[in-house]
């Protein structure tokens, strides 16, 4: 396994640094690789390979891009056309030169009062995602989502999608930290995605029991009503070393990408939970 950090971790440097000032630290940190949220590219295919170029020449890999996909309300709620504009993004992953490309599906249902359960939604949203993943599939890139954004979070959820889609390119962004935003036992969860694993992304939370008083700023809400706020990795509770291991007696061998999101600084986040990533990449032999 190596390692690898999303820009999305950098927080507020992502605009200090632009995305050529954040290939150049991610090579300074000695990261294996980095991921890339493509919006910072504005659907600009020739800055995207000027990225991929620069990446290169600091022997960086672009090992995942991740972007946002909604294909119940995306695109005024016209199916084929957030599939059209999701696949303009695989143009973007293309020209970066990545393998691997997540999406989101949705975060629910908008504006209805019945048939709103995930259930109701699988056919669609399996709809869209395999045929995303077969235009994806021609350019070598394989699709995954990720267990995120509460309404497709759960474990068995995102399985349940996974094989509603039944396309050998398609598969799960496991973050190991997001489970706990459904009040689902991480290791428990990783264990059940662990087969699907096309990327991993490692996050880790603090968390505090709804039964107490709101803790305040940085914190938000669980599905159940406890609350969540970003950890350095190893700082908090989400069992990162066990889901790894986990992980690793799967047989995944890929990227592991730093997901922090917390309220320290985010390069100090980064750097601090690189040190205990590679540690336990060593631990885990």
């Amino acid at each position: 396994m190596k390692t690898c950090v999303s820009t999305y971790s950098y927080g507020h440097y992502n605009n200090d640094l632009g995305i050529f000032g954040l290939i150049d630290k991610t090579a300074e940190l000695g990261i294996d690789a980095i991921e890339i949220l493509p919006g910072c590219f504005g659907g600009d295919i020739e800055m995207a390979k000027k990225a991929r170029e620069h990446a290169a020449e600091k022997g960086l890999p672009i090992a995942n891009v991740s972007t946002g996909a909604d294909f119940l309300n995306g695109s005024n709620g016209i199916l084929k056309d957030e599939i059209k504009r999701v696949c303009g993004i695989v143009d973007i992953a293309a020209a970066l030169g990545t393998k691997c490309m997540r999406h989101d599906v949705s975060s629910g249902f908008s504006g209805r009062s019945y048939s709103i359960g995930y259930d109701d939604a699988l056919p669609r949203l399996a709809e869209g995602c395999r045929e995303v993943t077969k235009y994806a599939e021609q350019k070598g890139i394989v699709t995954c989502t990720e267990n995120h954004g509460f309404f497709s979070q759960d474990s068995v959820r995102v399985e349940k999608l996974i094989n509603t889609v039944a396309h050998p390119n398609f598969g799960a962004l496991v973050d190991l930290g997001n489970f706990l935003c459904a009040d689902e036992e991480p290791t428990m969860a990783v264990g059940r995605m662990a087969p699907y694993a096309k990327h991993v992304h490692v996050k880790d939370f603090h968390k505090k029991s709804g039964m107490e008083i709101n803790p305040g700023g940085g914190w938000f809400c669980t599905r159940a009503g406890n609350y969540i706020r970003g950890a350095i990795i190893g700082h908090g509770e989400a069992h990162v070393f066990q889901s790894l291991s986990v992980l690793k007696k799967s047989g995944y061998d890929g990227y592991l990408s730093i997901e922090f999101e917390g309220l320290e600084d985010n390069i100090d986040g980064i750097t601090i939970g690189l040190r205990n990533l590679k540690r336990y990449i060593e631990m885990l032999g």
